[in-house]
């Protein structure tokens, strides 16, 4: 296993199948854009799961065997390097490549203690539908910074001018949503659509529910949310937007005009630790644009 870096950019898993190679488009292109290192890790278990579903014997792995793999997963790994060399356009981009023979998700889960972000494909190689992946699913839950899940629909050259929208709800789990939201935009040069979906639960700080009541409370939270970051970030333009009820349905929508999603890791209901919030599950789960889930250490 590779010695351990204080800082490894942005880490992109790999494991050959189309979804991971639409991953690692988008990363390298992240790790351009933010002049940062770009890390392609590759988990190879098989063997490991072989072993223990009694293929052989415990300890007595056939050398050969075991060649095999390590030359297989080195392909996948050289095959991944050599495809972002041709296709992914991003110059002098630093890019590392590491080999695990471990489960995916306890290595990427690892290496997120010390990654900007990590950037995991919708699915894997055995994906044939919609569903979220288990390594993504489990990323979006457990890992260490923030998670990108890029579906095979997304076009890293595609859709440049489009937004970058981001969810609010004035938990602090989107605090850091807004913060990461603002900086892709930042660096993207679009504009930030900043969505709050009002909810029934909000009724309790507005009495007799006039619509009036209701617009200006909801925009009162929105601009308490976005704060000083208009300050922060004055070349982007923000654009506040507040909607009422299911707000899962609202930011998809919504999604479909922006080249890229933002949500919190869980609502104003969560905690820290806690499974991630219904609307960001669902958000990351059907989404046809890259969605970002922003968790942290």
């Amino acid at each position: 296993m590779s010695e351990r870096k204080p800082h490894r950019g942005v880490v992109v898993g790999t494991d050959g199948s189309p979804s991971s190679q639409v991953a690692l488009q988008w990363a390298a292109q992240e790790a351009a854009m933010r002049h940062v290192p770009l890390t392609v890790v590759h988990a190879a278990a098989s063997l490991q799961v072989a072993a223990s579903a009694m293929m052989w014997p415990a300890g007595r792995i056939p050398q050969e065997a075991f060649d095999a793999e390590k030359k297989k997963a080195r392909e996948v790994l050289t095959d991944a390097v050599g495809f972002l060399e041709i296709s992914a356009g991003v110059g002098d981009l630093d890019i590392d490549s590491e080999l695990f023979f471990d489960a995916a998700v306890p290595t990427l889960i690892d290496l997120s203690k010390e990654a900007k972000m990590i950037v995991v494909g919708c699915r894997g190689r055995s994906g044939h539908n919609r569903l979220l992946g288990s390594v993504s699913a489990a990323l979006i839950h457990h890992a260490h910074c923030p998670v990108a899940v890029i579906h095979d629909e997304a076009e890293p050259t595609e859709h440049v001018h489009l937004p970058v929208l981001v969810g609010i709800d004035g938990s602090h789990a989107s605090d850091l949503a807004i913060e990461i939201a603002f900086d892709e935009a930042s660096w993207r040069g679009v504009e930030l659509v900043a969505y709050h979906v009002w909810s029934d639960a909000d009724m309790t700080t507005v009495s007799g529910m006039n619509p009036s009541a209701i617009q200006t409370a909801a925009d009162k939270t929105l601009a308490e949310s976005l704060g000083g970051w208009r300050e922060r970030y004055p070349e982007v333009p923000v654009r506040p937007m507040v909607e009422f009820e299911y707000p899962a349905r609202h930011l998809l929508e919504q999604s479909k005009g922006s080249q890229l999603v933002v949500v919190g890791s869980h609502g104003r209901g969560g905690f820290a630790g806690m499974l991630l919030g219904s609307v960001s599950s669902a958000v990351a789960q059907a989404a046809h644009v890259p969605v970002i889930v922003a968790r942290q250490r």
